[in-house]
């Protein structure tokens, strides 16, 4: 529950800065934009270059983590303990299959989780998967 509203906030927050940025362009600036001067074509040519070399480069920056069992758990402490861990992309369905809200997560426990403990990239989506402690999984 607490991610999803933080998810929201942050959409907000992208939102809002991004229609600041589209005010900044404002409508003094010129419509249409110039063709670039010989000597900027060359040096705009090898600056793609060089960012097409670099993309792979971030691509295999990608972190890896290992994502904790966290089945068993209320879900409160498993949401707690897969962010210490370093993943943060995460969501929490009803296992039960009634789509019910999880208000309050130290009522619920988790009886599934995707994907299963081990080594993940830290940005690999975790989806826990729980049922009211008063209910079986």
């Amino acid at each position: 529950m607490r991610t999803r509203t933080i998810t929201a906030l942050a959409a907000i927050v992208v939102l809002a800065l991004t229609g600041c940025a589209a005010e900044d362009t404002g409508a003094d600036s010129d419509p249409a934009p110039k063709a670039p001067a010989a000597s900027q074509t060359s040096d705009t040519k090898q600056d793609t270059a060089t960012a097409t070399e670099d993309a792979p480069a971030a691509e295999e920056k990608t972190e890896t983590a290992s994502l904790p069992d966290v089945v068993g758990q209320d879900l409160q402490a498993a949401q707690d303990e897969a962010q210490a861990a370093g993943f943060y992309a995460l969501d929490d369905q009803d296992a039960s299959g009634q789509n019910r809200l999880q208000v309050l997560d130290r009522n619920w426990t988790v009886c599934k989780q995707e994907p299963a403990a081990g080594t993940h990239p830290t940005d690999t989506p975790v989806v826990l998967y729980a049922v009211k402690d008063t209910e079986t999984c």
